[in-house]
């Protein structure tokens, strides 16, 4: 398009032409503190081109892998004129693509990753960091287009990066297909409260970095690889780099595991200034770019005149080679500070160093220097990098080990338990950080109904059996697939002893139903006992509200043992808040309804079902520590809709009795006595015109029934969530 088209006059092409249907000013302009319920609708089916019936696992697993492999090997050393291969092999760009497709993955929520091919849309195709990655996606479109929908995007990017490696010598762990693409951009995910690529000035919290995020700035994988902020201080970027790394789960010798194997291969380019030479990224970029960007006009722009980090050379002298020479190079060379054609803080080998050097991209028979990043350089200064490099200098086959399996969690991590994984390069070796769970027994009917009546004929309560279900079902995350049910970790450290548990309470129904399994004269795990006390209890509210509607429920959940439990990484998965059950952390400073809609999305729900499993689960007394607040009714115990009927009632007023808004109480409009007691997570289904407009739907005099049937179906849903192999 030229630059002096007046095309603000033509009224198809966003000039004058305002009223398109979303166009102008949207709801949040004006209220910027919308309560933001989009997150719960995104990919909803009407967006899903595929089949309603299309069933992924069946369609990767009748593609004829060894051919698909076959494919992708021969690409590596297919260079294309319109983007060449640098050295004549694309390996090294397909690593990349991987690595930062798989890399934006973090623990602390478990959002990220490779595992939806999310790095086809905003924000992350036209994140900095991915450079120049459009077109490695784009090079991979005919193979993408010869095995269409039985090869999801997802997969191909990670089967490329992994093939990229076997085709430059190096042996990997295996790879798993499984990753089902999604079709728009996952909102759900908190990036940083940033407005401008590569700031940070908002996500340091008295010198942390803020939870959950896993970058040091906006637009970033992990780390600047200047180092801090661009400044060039190794010991800065080994600190970030240990926050960043264990961000992702990753341990100090993974950390130096990948680092050494990914700078094992290929360059970093910046031929020249980026400011004067590369145009807008894929999302900005003029709609003749067709979804690509960083357009660069500087030469060729290609090869040894590509411009993409800034950072210009290679890490070893062999970058299409799986060798050992980083740590050659690193530990053996000395390393002084100078700066890329482009500008970026880099370092190169003292003359004195007499170090090899690599050849040029785009000539074989030219060469130019090595360099090391801030971020390598700092294996070399920090204590504790440095003994591992030093180890795996020595030990190469310790070095490989360590590598293969941490590439492989770092591409897989996000996946969840092993049962999703396919193809025939699956490694038979199941990891801790996979969650392990041995296989449980399906119970019959009659073993069924016999384990009913016994937890029936105990003490506890519809409130306490409701409550541990909910707690041992609600960890799920369906980010990572990681969580719920299956496995009984509730009996497990650490979550055992979330506060969020109530541990005291928790241990009560536990030894129960530790006394029923013991006495059952067939085998049924924990897990199976802790869920089915959830049915009974639903089923009791049922029959209290005077219906007859059966509650599923599946068996052939397993125990996992406390060995095949990390901790660590469990911790990660505690609530800071729950607003199913109206808990929330003390001087927390964050609301209470979003932190509702954050577990939903988490739990897959719809708002719909979110909305009556709150009402219900009030209904049931459910509240943490037996609050209650939010319980409108006189009826605990009964699944009745009166949570929302009272919360849409005008004869009552509220008003906060917190100085922070969190707490509230009801009075009768008339005589001005206290009715009852609420928190943001409640009235939130009164304020919120969406939310309203839902509960008047469950509220209304002929909904009771169709109340309890849709609590019913999202309360089994939660159950069943993370029950993949079982349900098939």
């Amino acid at each position: 398009m030229e630059k002096n088209s007046d095309i603000s006059k033509c009224p198809f092409m966003g000039g004058t032409q305002k009223q398109a249907a979303g166009n102008g000013t949207s709801v949040r302009d004006f209220w910027p503190n919308e309560l933001k319920l989009n997150i719960l609708r995104q990919n909803a089916a009407a967006s899903n081109p595929m089949a309603q019936n299309f069933d992924y696992a069946a369609a990767f697993n009748s593609i004829d892998y060894t051919a698909l492999k076959k494919d992708v090997l021969h690409f590596m050393t297919d260079s294309q004129d319109w983007w060449p291969a640098d050295y004549g092999h694309y390996g090294p760009f397909m690593v990349r693509m991987a690595w930062h497709s798989a890399g934006s993955y973090r623990v602390g929520d478990g959002r990220g990753g490779a595992r939806s091919g999310s790095q086809r849309f905003a924000p992350i195709n036209s994140w900095p960091d991915n450079g120049n990655l459009d077109k490695a996606r784009l090079l991979l479109w005919p193979i993408k287009k010869k095995y269409g929908n039985k090869l999801s995007w997802a997969d191909l990017m990670i089967l490329a990066g992994t093939c990229a490696m076997e085709s430059m010598g190096f042996k990997t762990f295996g790879f798993s297909g499984g990753r089902e693409d999604v079709w728009e951009p996952e909102q759900d995910i908190y990036w940083g409260s940033e407005t401008v690529m590569g700031a940070n000035e908002e996500r340091y919290k008295e010198g942390a970095l803020e939870d959950p995020l896993g970058a040091v700035m906006m637009g970033w994988i992990y780390v600047n690889p200047e180092g801090p902020n661009g400044s060039p201080d190794p010991m800065g970027s080994a600190k970030d780099i240990r926050e960043t790394f264990g961000r992702m789960a990753m341990n100090d010798e993974e950390t130096v595991a990948l680092t050494a194997g990914g700078h094992t291969f290929g360059k970093a380019h910046g031929a020249a200034n980026p400011d004067t030479y590369v145009g807008p990224s894929p999302h900005g970029a003029p709609i003749e770019e067709m979804s690509t960007g960083w357009k660069n006009s500087y030469k060729s722009g290609v090869l040894d005149d590509t411009i993409t980090s800034g950072i210009e050379g290679a890490w070893t002298p062999n970058p299409i080679t799986w060798d050992h020479d980083y740590f050659d190079v690193l530990l053996n060379y000395d390393w002084e500070l100078t700066k890329s054609p482009a500008g970026a803080h880099q370092w190169k080998p003292t003359a004195a160093s007499n170090a090899r050097k690599a050849a040029k991209a785009g000539d074989a028979s030219d060469t130019q220097d090595l360099m090391m990043t801030t971020a390598d350089i700092a294996l070399k200064v920090d204590p504790i990098y440095l003994e591992i490099s030093k180890r795996f200098h020595k030990d190469h086959k310790a070095f490989e080990d360590a590598f293969a399996r941490a590439w492989y969690k770092l591409t897989h991590r996000d996946m969840g338990p092993i049962s999703r994984y396919l193809g025939p390069e699956t490694p038979k070796e199941e990891l801790l950080w996979q969650d392990p769970i041995p296989q449980g027994k399906t119970l019959s009917g009659a073993e069924v109904a016999a384990l009913k009546e016994a937890i029936s004929n105990t003490n506890l309560s519809i409130s306490q059996l409701a409550t541990t279900a909910w707690a041992s079902a609600s960890t799920f995350r369906g980010s990572d697939m990681r969580g719920g049910a299956n496995g009984g970790r509730i009996r497990l450290e650490p979550q055992k002893s979330w506060a969020v548990n109530n541990p005291y309470e928790l241990n009560k129904v536990l030894s129960v139903l530790e006394t029923i399994q013991k006495d059952f004269t067939g085998s049924v795990s924990m897990a199976d006992l802790i869920i089915l006390g959830g049915t009974v209890a639903v089923e009791k509210g049922v029959k209290n509200a005077g219906y007859a509607i059966a509650v599923p429920f599946t068996s052939g959940r397993g125990d996992a043992s406390q060995e095949q439990t990390d901790i660590a990484s469990f911790g990660y998965l505690e609530p800071k808040a729950d607003g199913f059950r109206n808990f929330i952390k003390k001087n927390l400073n964050l609301a209470a309804e979003e932190l509702l809609i954050d577990r939903a999305q988490l739990l897959t729900l719809s708002i719909p079902e979110m909305t009556v499993l709150v009402a219900g689960m009030r209904a049931l007394g459910t509240n943490y520590d037996a609050s209650k607040y939010g319980v409108f009714t006189d009826a605990v115990g009964t699944l009745s809709n009166d949570f929302l009927v009272h919360i849409l009632d005008f004869s009552t007023t509220w008003k906060a009795t917190s100085e922070d808004d969190t707490l509230f109480e009801g009075r009768d409009r008339k005589t001005g006595i206290i009715k009852y007691r609420g928190t943001r997570a409640d009235l939130i289904f009164g304020s919120n015109t969406e939310l309203r407009a839902i509960a008047e739907v469950y509220a209304a005099d002929d909904a009771k029934e169709r109340f309890v049937q849709d609590f019913v179906a999202a309360w089994t849903k939660v159950m069943e969530l993370d029950l993949f192999d079982i349900k098939k």
